[in-house]
């Protein structure tokens, strides 16, 4: 009896720790690694190269999302006549990895997002914001979810379960924001109204993706036996769950990095500034998805809480070094994510139904104007800035699929295979029509509203530029390059009557709380510290090659004539 006991509570063995590669295994893997890594460098640099010839040559009306796209089509199609006259196999490095995309490609996007927004607008309409980005994405996925479930029970499309629609439609709900805002800035809308966008586009990927996250949790549970009423309120705590814990999450960790920073004083050392800050933007996606959260939800809260707190106890070098590094990880993440996105139509298994992908479009679209169009005749009640239904239309319009419905329909685990496939192919397709149909319509539809905006203001047609690239690259921003002293922040923020909820809390605690008052040392300190670096680069670029004291005077002379 003993022995039968002993038996029975006898632990397992434990797992191994790493998985055993060794020999010509080991070699093959890091041989397979080093070219999918040299193949996405490579897709990268041309792309690169792309997207500087379409600003050389002032091609501002086309968005890069969709050059690139198109550019990964050709490069696809280039690889598969490559592979049928067996010249080369590139099938494995090709092919897009969808952990890749969440752990290496998607929180610098999002990191990025959080951290380049204008904090003063973002926390004024925080609530039309969060109306927009979470109700209506809720809105748009039931939608679309709930018209391919009985949509497949009437038979007229293939037949999905309710979680697997679900699923579906909340992962064609993310909203690419970049050629959004870039018709808002052509148009030079209200900044509010941009705002609302941009925020609302930002949030909504977030929202999106704990949404898919939701549907899958539920699809990994029997939920047999249990009602729909019980399965709507699992679902609804889950995401809650997920949705606030992953923010306070984000959130704590960017008020514990701006405390650091401020009671630490690295101002002298930027390197060692740089590394800590790094730390801090991919902190909070790791422990997060430890603890069973959404990562991105967190570092995209974390991004907006170290903008606005961290940022400001940083070395002026630091903050220019974050801003322009930000930016270019950011972008040749988009970059390779769009490219692969256009290889993925030679290189991925598809099942093709023409009627599933009509009416998922169909529901796409309707989804997003019973989304756009009565939120916002809702939030007009009470707003002073006005959404006009010709701004709603552009909303609308503006509403294009990226990156993220991409990768989420290749992670989901469907099953069968067949399923897994059609979710893709039928996601792919959405995203090229949107994009390249949608992106390809928005200078069109920006000569269209010039045209009905003729009389009141005159704007020729090269101020209208859709390069998201040329204009991160032409500028820094001075919200995130402020230092104030103890006496400036109280003559700008504190003296201000106006401010009221939120904004007068931050401005009268919390931003004293976790941002450091400079004094004039610091001040002059930190200028001497950028003239050191300034001066250190141009004695280096006097003395190559190149450089000659004809030049010096030269350059002396036009600073001089322009100073005057």
């Amino acid at each position: 009896m003993l022995a039968a006991t002993t038996k029975l509570v006898a632990p397992t063995p434990p797992k191994p720790i790493l998985p055993v590669q060794t020999g010509v295994q080991a070699q093959q893997e890091e041989q397979s690694s080093g070219m999918t890594i040299f193949f996405s460098l490579l897709v990268i640099a041309i792309c690169i190269i792309l997207v500087h010839l379409l600003i050389e040559y002032r091609l501002h009306f086309l968005p890069e999302s969709v050059a690139v796209v198109s550019l990964g089509i050709l490069m696809g199609a280039f690889i598969k006549i490559i592979e049928a006259q067996k010249l080369a196999n590139w099938k494995e490095e090709e092919m897009f990895r969808p952990n890749m995309f969440f752990l290496l490609l998607l929180p610098p996007i999002i990191f990025e997002s959080g951290y380049s927004l204008h904090k003063g607008n973002f926390f004024q309409n925080i609530g039309s914001i969060i109306l927009f980005s979470v109700f209506g994405t809720a809105i748009s996925a039931f939608i679309v979810g709930g018209g391919i479930y009985f949509l497949g029970r009437a038979d007229v499309i293939y037949k999905l379960n309710m979680t697997d629609s679900f699923a579906f439609g909340s992962l064609i709900s993310a909203v690419d924001p970049v050629a959004t805002i870039a018709i808002f800035n052509a148009l030079n809308v209200d900044p509010v109204l941009n705002m609302l966008v941009f925020g609302e586009s930002i949030l909504n990927d977030a929202v999106s993706i704990v949404l898919t996250n939701t549907a899958e949790g539920l699809t990994r549970e029997n939920m047999s036996d249990v009602s729909g009423w019980q399965t709507f309120l699992q679902a609804l705590g889950y995401f809650l769950k997920m949705f606030f814990g992953s923010a306070a999450l984000g959130t704590l960790t960017g008020l514990i990095s701006a405390l650091v920073l401020k009671h630490i004083d690295l101002r002298k050392t930027p390197s060692l500034e740089f590394g800590m800050m790094i730390i801090f933007a991919y902190l909070p996606y790791g422990l997060a998805e430890g603890i069973s959260l959404s990562g991105i939800m967190a570092i995209l809260f974390s991004g907006i809480v170290m903008s606005h707190y961290t940022h400001h106890n940083l070395s002026p070098v630091t903050q220019i070094l974050m801003q322009q590094t930000l930016r270019t990880v950011a972008f040749m993440c988009e970059t390779c994510v769009f490219a692969f996105l256009g290889l993925s139509i030679f290189s991925f298994p598809h099942k093709f139904e023409m009627s599933f992908v009509i009416w998922c479009i169909v529901l796409v679209l309707f989804g997003r104007a019973v989304n756009i169009f009565p939120l916002s005749y809702l939030l007009n009640f009470f707003r002073d800035h006005k959404i006009t239904p010709k701004m709603m239309f552009i909303m609308w319009f503006s509403g294009l699929r990226g990156a993220i419905p991409y990768a989420l329909s290749l992670h989901l685990g469907l099953e069968p295979i067949e399923k897994r496939q059609l979710i893709g192919t039928t996601t792919i397709i959405i995203v090229l029509f949107t994009i390249l149909l949608l992106g390809g319509g928005t200078m069109p539809l920006i000569r269209l509203v010039d045209i009905e905006d003729s009389k009141p203001r005159k704007r020729s047609k090269k101020d209208v530029n859709l390069s998201k690239t040329e204009k991160m690259g032409n500028t820094v921003e001075s919200e995130h390059l402020s230092e104030l002293t103890e006496e400036e922040y109280e003559a700008q923020y504190i003296k201000r009557q106006n401010l009221k909820g939120f904004m007068r809390l931050d401005v009268e605690y919390l931003n004293p709380f976790f941002t450091r008052r400079l004094t004039q040392e610091d001040l002059h300190d930190g200028r001497i510290q950028m003239k050191t670096l300034t001066n250190k680069w141009y004695e280096e670029v006097r003395q190559g090659p190149s450089g000659s004291e004809d030049d010096e005077q030269e350059l002396l002379q036009q600073s001089g004539a322009g100073a005057r």
